[in-house]
């Protein structure tokens, strides 16, 4: 502003200084954009993990897999979890590719998200290139049974700001009963019981504060995580219609001695053919962390 007030003033042999100035505006806006987008979500994430007990005692043993179905006990052995800490919390980085509807272009996306275990909660943080040079910047929020969506252009302008209403706290309440595939142990916590469906699969209601969504997890022979289906709301707002969501593990990695489904695709199922709108991959997973990815 010091700098456009001054060309004015000397207008005659400062004028294309203006050009300088309107391109260093054009860089500096998204810039306090995306700054102010992160700080928002920084905080969001630290006051997520200060709720999480800092110590963690006692292991998980074989005995506490007992009233699980037979199938979900040999998934927690499969994924290593006897034997290993109790896990509260965890966090995770992302990369992979979205589209927004099922003739769209694949987008490349890269994200971290922030769980709470013990009271089920997640922050996820990602920034979608949408278009060489144009980036969105979007935060999904799942906390005390609700959730929220917020997706920005540029980390600015508001593109979906949706929460807190029944559709948006169920679709966020499966998002996290479906992760679990990252994080087994949650399988052992009270809000989630299990029903044996068949020898290979198993289905699991997860409550919380009076709510209730219910999923399918099924597995390979072994005790493998496969893939987790649910009725979830396709599309936004009033016309969002209950639909199947499907997903799938493709290969498989270990993480601090747990075995994880690092890549998936995630798939819904709708009545003019299928939609894989997302491909991921996990790059980074730790368990009962005590700070924030810097």
């Amino acid at each position: 502003m010091l700098s456009q007030t001054l060309i004015v003033i000397y207008w005659q042999d400062a004028k294309f200084g203006t050009i300088l100035n309107i391109i260093i505006l054009l860089f500096s806006i998204p810039a306090l954009g995306k700054f102010q987008f992160d700080s928002m979500v920084q905080k969001e994430a630290k006051e997520l993990l200060s709720n999480i007990p800092k110590k963690t005692d006692g292991k998980i043993n074989k005995d506490d897999l007992a009233h699980l179905p037979e199938i979900v006990q040999k998934w927690m052995e499969n994924s290593g979890v006897a034997g290993a800490p109790k896990i509260v919390s965890l966090r995770l980085k992302q990369k992979g590719e979205m589209k927004t509807k099922p003739d769209g272009t694949w987008m490349q996306f890269t994200a971290e998200q922030y769980f709470d275990v013990e009271n089920p909660a997640f922050i996820w943080v990602t920034e979608v290139t949408a278009f060489p040079g144009i980036h969105l910047s979007g935060r999904d929020k799942f906390y005390d049974g609700e959730g929220e969506m917020l997706i920005k252009l540029l980390s600015l302008i508001p593109v979906v700001d949706e929460g807190k209403n029944e559709k948006m706290n169920s679709g966020t309440m499966l998002r996290f009963l479906g992760e679990i595939c990252w994080f087994s142990p949650a399988a052992l916590n009270q809000y989630i019981t299990w029903e044996e469906v068949d020898a290979t699969s198993a289905k699991a209601t997860f409550r919380l504060n009076n709510k209730e969504v219910t999923g399918l997890f099924t597995f390979t022979k072994n005790g493998e995580f496969h893939s987790f289906e649910a009725e979830r709301y396709y599309g936004r707002g009033k016309d969002a219609q209950k639909e199947k969501w499907l997903v799938e593990a493709v290969s498989y990695k270990e993480f601090e001695g747990i075995k994880v489904p690092y890549k998936s695709k995630v798939t819904w199922k709708l009545p003019e053919g299928d939609f894989n709108w997302l491909n991921l991959e996990l790059t980074e997973l730790e368990y009962n962390p005590q700070q924030i990815f810097n």
